[in-house]
């Protein structure tokens, strides 16, 4: 194999975290930024800064990507979040395209308000349906139907109850919504009783909220929904369960891991995102109560003042559950689960351990931050896109490289994804392996 010979990195950009800017001292708040973008910008002059790319043509299975020095690259896209492939199918872009004739561009206004359309009534109990709720809302985005349904119904005298690995969106709710926020282990049954025990005996009339997702987009793995609805009944809690990153492309008909687990219409509140299968911007809350929905509307900050999703966005939408409900969906459905098999199968035969169950989200290990910095800087060399995750968005020493898997990937882009990955990783390997020599000689002069 003929490695390519990249310029010299600094250990400085191989060092240090995100996390050592969260809180920044200082009088001066614009000034506080500097000490971030000083170290940001010692990874990206030295090309190990992979964030903030912009693509030219879209998230197609194979394009050209820019890095926010300007530089652009071209390989097979496993980086972006379009897992059926929904986002260029012609029907899909034809709805888009028929809503602004009639509707315009702009939604011009809060869903409590005149934000909506007839097409987003229309869509809201469409996706009750889907999951046999009674009720469903929309919002703008995932993040905001994440973050809204939490600080929407909590408020501070009340506990949430989290898986410790639950997306930000959730998070930053819970944290806006009260200071009672108990983490238990990640998909540990028993010590998410176990907190509910304590916190029933030392507040048998707060209300508690367990906090958990379908499918854990960092490890690809899933927790058992129906037990965790079982734990909410017996101590007068309620389940919210965000699907966001399997609801539309996982199981047979597509209603993910809840449909799986044979729980449709059966948790409490199920908070999801159109961002991942649906072609969109968007979220919804679905409840078999339209007291619920109604209070939403009006009391959740990111629904009541907020605009609505606009009429393009809600045509995407249902233009989407239009093939995800049908044989051409099922399809969709099939290729993606045959390329998620054979993606984690041939980097298995290269060695990588792959993170949970098979879904669109492929992790692959890397563990040690600075070869995950090194390989990430190669990838754009070998023809790959790829998205690393390092601390604190996962444990420190587990970096992972996070290749999202479409429909349309091609065998070949399967198998090219699996040999770049492969490649970077040697070549990370021999530069810090070089890099360490020359410490070494340089200490022994």
């Amino acid at each position: 194999m003929t490695f390519r010979t990249l310029p010299a990195v600094p250990q400085a950009a191989l060092e240090g975290s995100m996390r050592d800017f969260r809180v920044m001292e200082g009088i001066d708040l614009l000034e506080r930024c500097e000490h971030f973008f000083a170290w940001q910008d010692v990874r990206r002059q030295s090309g190990t800064w992979p964030f903030s790319r912009s693509t030219e043509t879209g998230p197609a299975s194979t394009c050209g990507v820019r890095d926010d020095t300007g530089t652009l690259t071209e390989g097979v896209n496993f980086a972006s979040q379009d897992y059926l492939s929904l986002s260029s199918h012609p029907a899909v872009a034809a709805a888009a395209k028929q809503a602004i004739d009639v509707f315009g561009v702009h939604s011009a206004g809060s869903p409590a308000l005149v934000g909506n359309t007839s097409t987003s009534v229309v869509l809201e109990r469409r996706i009750a349906d889907f999951l046999k709720m009674e009720e469903a809302i929309l919002f703008p985005t995932g993040w905001a139907a994440g973050f809204g349904v939490i600080k929407g119904l909590v408020r501070s005298e009340d506990y949430i109850v989290m898986d410790a690995l639950s997306h930000a969106s959730l998070q930053t709710g819970a944290y806006a919504a009260t200071r009672n926020i108990s983490l238990f282990r990640h998909n540990d049954l028993e010590n998410c009783r176990d907190r509910l025990v304590r916190i029933r005996n030392r507040s048998p009339k707060c209300g508690i909220m367990i906090v958990t997702e379908g499918l854990f987009s960092m490890d690809s793995d899933t927790p058992d929904i129906g037990g965790l609805q079982a734990l909410a009944k017996e101590f007068d809690a309620t389940l919210m369960v965000d699907v966001a990153h399997d609801f539309g492309c996982l199981g047979e008909d597509g209603t993910g891991h809840i449909g799986i687990q044979d729980m449709l219409g059966k948790v409490d509140l199920v908070m999801g995102s159109f961002s991942k299968t649906f072609g969109s911007n968007g979220g919804f809350v679905a409840t078999n109560s339209r007291a619920v929905k109604e209070y939403l509307r009006f009391y959740s900050p990111s629904c009541t003042f907020s605009n609505a999703l606009s009429p393009a966005q809600i045509a995407t939408v249902t233009a989407a559950l239009d093939i995800i409900q049908s044989d051409e969906g099922a399809e969709l459905r099939r290729k993606l689960m045959t390329n998620i098999l054979s993606l984690r199968s041939q980097l298995s035969d290269l060695g990588f351990e792959t993170y949970g169950e098979p879904s669109a989200i492929v992790s692959v290990k890397m563990g040690d931050e600075a070869l995950a910095r090194m390989t990430a800087r190669a990838l754009p060399h070998v023809g790959l896109v790829a998205n690393l995750v390092e601390f604190p968005a996962v444990a420190k020493g587990s970096a992972r490289f996070r290749l999202q898997v479409m429909a349309n990937h091609t065998p070949e882009e399967i198998q090219a994804a699996a040999r770049r990955v492969h490649q970077a990783y040697l070549i990370a390997r021999r530069e810090l392996e070089t890099n360490e020599a020359a410490d070494e000689q340089r200490l022994s002069a």
